[in-house]
């Protein structure tokens, strides 16, 4: 028996939204992946040669590259993180919709023009993108590495902006700080290891050109 091609998914904001899309190709897992009780990270579905892992989202991109998971779902921040060029990111699933930005307090902002600055000091999870950007504008930025509540950086003087992921702006308007630039549009995306293209093309190629016709289905809805 030909091993399972293992899909990773991340937890989080994203999961909800890429069930149905897993669904709609046929994939769904096993009742143990709804139980919040359960420790289980690795999970069969309704097809029996295609499994589940359920990992953190920076760590999906990671499974992938390496050949640990032949596809996944992630946002496209990931990959502008990392870069992997193991990965192949043949669709765009249309679904996770936010940004990632830059913000900063709401006082210092009244009177900040982003044009002037020079030097920055950034606290973010995203330091290999944060820098690529503000190089690219002649910046230098010194990166502070959070992997979560970046909003108190300002407020506490670890940093005076942060680059994060923003949806609503609710969590930044609580904390006080304001958006100043977008950096990327974020959406999650199918992605594919690049060996396992070619290699097992037997059942990568049927699911990728499956959440294709998915995702236009829906478009064209």
């Amino acid at each position: 028996m030909s091993r399972p091609i293992i899909i990773a998914v991340p937890k989080g904001r994203i999961l909800a939204e890429a069930l149905p899309l897993l669904a709609a190709v046929g994939i769904e897992p096993e009742p143990a992946f709804a139980d919040e009780d359960s420790r289980a990270l690795r999970f069969a579905t309704t097809d029996p040669g295609i499994e589940l892992i359920r990992v953190r989202a920076f760590d999906v991109a990671t499974y992938v590259a390496h050949g640990a998971a032949q596809l996944g779902i992630v946002g496209s921040d990931v990959l502008l993180e990392f870069d992997y060029s193991e990965i192949y990111a043949p669709v765009d699933l249309g679904i996770g919709h936010c940004r990632i930005s830059i913000a900063e307090p709401a006082a210092l902002a009244a009177a900040d023009d982003p044009r002037g600055w020079s030097h920055v000091r950034v606290a973010t999870k995203y330091p290999e993108l944060t820098r690529r950007h503000f190089e690219a504008r002649g910046v230098q930025a010194e990166c502070v590495k959070l992997n979560g509540a970046m909003e108190l950086a300002p407020t506490l003087g670890l940093a005076t902006r942060i680059v994060d992921l923003v949806s609503s702006g609710r969590t930044l308007k609580d904390n006080g700080l304001v958006e100043v630039e977008v950096i990327a549009e974020v959406t999650s995306r199918l992605i594919v290891n690049r060996a396992a293209f070619k290699t097992r093309a037997d059942r990568v190629v049927p699911l990728v050109d499956a959440f294709r016709r998915v995702v236009a289905g829906r478009t064209a809805a």
